[in-house]
């Protein structure tokens, strides 16, 4: 994949705000060999996983370890992994793609997920060789399955008030303390672990499911995701050897929060993936169920649902591969830089568009929310029973909005971010190319003037720039089919214009009049998604 280069070099965090680029790069521009691994990925998916759903939501003794070693065998536990540890070594924006056709079922998804994302970045990108040769073909094999361990149950938002504590003993690390919430638990067979060398060090330690004084807790009942394992991670005077550190003691952080980075731009992908299903399910509904003697589907109120949610979905994936691209420069930009070494190399990759990894993780997980709320409206009563497959995706998808940092906490980190860029002067010649983007950039401006900002304008000023973000992406893309995406485009600025005055008004106490909309057809869209999204 060749990402899209644009007139100017890209600018570090928030550039939408100052330029819009020439082009940015989308689901358009992957070639026939990246579609033929994109289409292996949604047959697997439909082959492999979908007709079993139930056997996965049960938790059937060994199913999930089996269908993680299938997809090991066919490389999507790494695919963006270096080859030299078993990986494809694929860009981030193809291997995400991947992830989202297998994310048709969320269970299996996290699984997936967690095994070939954050569970090995941090140690892909920070590890020593010798780590990264002992355990990262084991993962990308299939053959063993990951966990990221760093919630516990008084640290959730406030990671680094952890107390899991790790102390030198006998030419060992000694750890103890519980982790919570740790996806695929009852499986994983290596933990990447937060802990603190004396209490104060925030450091990383690879930690075997093997090693004395691991043990795993029972399942959490959750609401949805019945599939996946959620459990506590107990670590009880857990052993671990001197050389499981991941990069440097103390700085635990950046290998969290770096391979929470990235994660969330991956999650943005998984999110889209259930949502993509939800909508075809829906459109085959709606043509089948008849009422007044004609399909529901030609109600217009039904219309408007399918164009709404078309809308919604083409914007978050057209902001999903621009920021993928984006990312894969950064990567590329850092690693041409001979002065750094390779640690160093890849701490600027990860950190250089880690605002718009949030971006595209909030705006990805509501637009989910909507479209399956959505989707499953269209089923009228039937949807609220467990008897169609909507109502598995309509409990799956609510935890999407929660993990890897929830949408509340990714929203200020947002608005932090793009202030601190503002202070150092990124802004200063700005030029928005939209009404969104100018009530964005003059929110950005009136933050930027206040003492202390309560959260809510800081909220506020996050939805502007997620807004931006996303009304920019879905208007360049549309010149790529001008007789679709066009309509989208409009329909989708259409609908968050109303949002961003309010959000502005939050910010400033001032009320902004709305642009007139482009002309846009809900009947032509919705007719285009009945005949497309089959």
């Amino acid at each position: 994949m060749t990402s899209v280069s644009t007139a100017t070099p890209p600018l570090t965090g928030g550039q939408f705000l100052a330029q819009a680029p020439d082009q940015i790069f989308t689901v358009e521009d992957f070639g026939s060999d990246e579609n033929l691994m994109i289409q292996a990925a949604d047959d697997f998916s439909r082959g492999e996983i979908l007709p079993i759903q139930d056997r996965i939501d049960a938790q059937e003794p060994g199913l999930m370890p089996k269908l993680i070693r299938q997809a090991g065998e066919l490389g999507f536990c790494g695919a963006d992994t270096p080859e030299p540890y078993g990986g494809l070594g694929l860009p981030k924006n193809l291997a995400a793609r991947m992830l989202e056709f297998l994310s048709l079922n969320a269970s299996f998804s996290v699984t997936v997920g967690i095994t070939s994302g954050i569970s090995q970045v941090g140690l892909t990108l920070f590890g020593t060789e010798e780590l990264k040769k002992k355990y990262l073909p084991r993962l990308t094999s299939g053959e063993q399955i990951g966990a990221y361990c760093l919630s516990e149950p008084n640290s959730g938002t406030d990671a680094l008030s952890m107390t899991t504590r790790a102390d030198e003993k006998d030419g060992k690390w000694i750890l103890n303390g519980t982790k919570m919430w740790i996806s695929n638990a009852q499986w994983a067979d290596q933990f990447l672990v937060m802990g603190k060398i004396g209490g104060e060090k925030v450091t990383a330690f690879l930690v075997e499911r093997d090693f004395p004084g691991v043990s795993i807790s029972r399942e959490e009942h959750k609401l949805g995701l019945k599939g996946s394992s959620t459990a506590r991670v107990l670590l009880e005077n857990c052993e671990v050897p001197m050389e499981n550190i991941v990069h440097e003691p103390g700085r635990g952080h950046i290998v969290a929060f770096n391979a929470l980075n990235l994660g969330r731009f991956k999650l943005a992908s998984m999110s889209i993936g259930p949502a993509r299903q939800a909508l075809i399910y829906a459109n085959a509904y709606a043509q089948d169920r008849r009422q007044f003697g004609a399909p529901i589907s030609s109600f217009g109120l039904i219309e408007e649902k399918f164009a709404r949610m078309a809308a919604h979905f083409y914007a978050s994936e057209s902001a999903i591969y621009r920021t993928g691209a984006l990312i894969d420069e950064a990567f590329d930009r850092a690693h041409a830089d001979t002065s750094l070494n390779p640690v160093q190399r890849n701490l600027r990759g990860a950190e250089e568009f880690a605002i718009e990894c949030s971006l595209v993780k909030v705006l990805s997980t509501e637009a989910e929310a909507l479209i399956v709320d959505d989707a499953l409206q269209v089923y009228g009563g039937y949807g609220f029973t467990e008897e169609f497959p909507i109502a598995r995706i309509y409990r799956d998808c609510r935890v999407s909005r929660i993990y890897e940092g929830t949408n509340e906490i990714n929203r200020f980190f947002i608005a932090d971010r793009v202030l601190r860029k503002h202070r150092e002067g990124l802004f200063a010649s700005a030029q928005p190319d939209s009404w969104v983007g100018e009530l964005a950039l003059e929110a950005l401006r009136r933050v930027a003037a206040m003492e202390n900002p309560h959260q809510s304008v800081l909220g506020a000023l996050a939805d502007l720039l997620i807004f931006s973000y996303a009304e920019q992406s879905a208007r360049l893309r549309s010149s790529r089919r001008p007789d679709v995406y066009v309509p989208l485009a409009r329909m989708y600025a259409a609908m968050i214009q109303p949002r961003a005055a309010a959000a502005f008004q939050v910010v400033t106490g001032e009320a902004v009049s709305l642009p007139a909309p482009e002309a846009y057809s809900i009947r032509d869209i919705a007719a285009w998604v009945y005949q497309t999204w089959r």
